[in-house]
């Protein structure tokens, strides 16, 4: 025996600074609740009043669970922290907006290696205030200290969600049909996807963090932290307006690239043909590529390319929604055309062909022609 004392502090947990930083975070997450919140911060659980439920025929709860990924390690490097809770709401929420689904409450939780309280209210507070975009309220989370896991500057954060919809206007493959045009909705940037290969790329690079790049108009560090964009509210008001007659599916562009995340939404026996040369791409996407010489199709497999939703309408309401979208400052552009699949030439393995992506054996996507230079 050695005849020291241990206690919880010098095994490296600072029950003092959790609590100073719920403190610090309170407000920005009641800013959040509405009245169908109960309680208030700290409780074991979060309390959602859900008697609105009541008031629908057959409701359907949506539910989505995701992270941030290795972005944290750009929001570490930079000490700039409150920003990185738009990238998590945005990975969950427009994951369940997919389905059509309201969402309606979230919970989030941060790991670290040692509590800072200002670090992780501002964590916090980036949450909050991507939930109040979302229309979202955060009823609970948690900070876990993990001394020796992770080091003392290093964390990781994580939330789920839960959302509704009416049966009947439930969006989804079911509802594309041949003749149907995709709609895309730009992205911020890299979103929170594929910092694995961006930050493999400007590490072999040998480029800093505060580098000035001229064709991004800012340093390396700004792009590479600029916040995913939070679609829920704008993808619920273009529903709504739509109808579940003009508007059929949404596709959420998060890992495995546009062409996957498409396929995904598409039923068997139709196939989404996409001409590249419909869009220019973002510099940050032709930086990544030609600073890592990426061939073409890990950067299609992995980034969103200026591409951070998709949705799926009518021949006859394309003109609406792009109207509509462009008073909700949503960036929008037609993308492609969905038809039905042609067994002579649609086949498994051929340049541009992607099918029976994230377990999903459904539709496929055809991309085509070359981005605009």
């Amino acid at each position: 025996m050695s005849g020291e004392q241990v206690t919880y502090a010098t095994a490296g947990v600072d029950t003092e600074a959790g609590d100073k930083a719920v403190e610090l975070m309170k407000d920005a997450v009641r800013a959040t609740h509405g009245p169908q919140v109960l309680g208030g911060v700290g409780g074991f659980a979060g309390l959602y009043d859900a008697s609105a439920l009541l008031g629908y025929r057959k409701p359907l709860l949506a539910t989505s669970t995701d992270g941030v990924g290795t972005k944290v390690a750009i929001a570490q490097a930079l000490d700039l922290h409150d920003t990185i809770g738009f990238d998590l709401v945005g990975m969950v929420v427009d994951d369940i907006v997919v389905v059509g689904a309201k969402p309606l409450f979230m919970t989030d939780y941060i790991a670290c290696g040692r509590v800072v309280p200002e670090r992780i209210a501002g964590i916090v507070r980036g949450i909050a205030a991507a939930c109040a975009v979302a229309g979202t309220a955060l009823v609970g989370g948690e900070t876990a200290e993990h001394p020796g896991l992770l080091g003392p500057d290093e964390y990781d954060v994580a939330g789920a969600a839960t959302g509704v919809v009416e049966a009947d206007s439930l969006l989804g493959p079911e509802r594309v049909r041949a003749g149907d045009v995709l709609l895309a909705l730009g992205s911020s940037g890299l979103h929170s996807n594929g910092y694995s290969l961006v930050r493999k790329v400007v590490s072999v690079a040998g480029w800093s963090l505060d580098r000035h790049v001229d064709e991004l108009g800012r340093t390396l560090g700004e792009e590479l932290l600029e916040p995913t964009r939070v679609y829920a509210s704008d993808c619920l008001a273009l529903a709504e307006r739509a109808g579940v007659a003009g508007l059929h599916a949404y596709s959420h562009v998060t890992g495995g690239g546009l062409a996957s995340n498409v396929a995904r939404v598409l039923p068997q026996g139709l196939v989404a043909d996409i001409d590249r040369g419909g869009w220019t791409l973002p510099p940050i996407f032709s930086l990544v590529q030609r600073l890592g010489q990426v061939p073409w199709t890990d950067l299609e497999g992995t980034l969103n390319l200026g591409v951070g939703m998709v949705a799926i309408v009518a021949a006859d309401a394309v003109d609406g929604v792009l109207a509509h979208a462009t008073e909700l400052g949503l960036p929008a552009w037609e993308l492609g055309t969905v038809r039905h699949t042609d067994p002579t030439t649609d086949v498994v393995g051929a340049p541009g062909f992607v099918a029976g992506t994230k377990g999903v054996h459904g539709g496929a996507v055809q991309v085509s022609g070359a981005y605009r230079a």
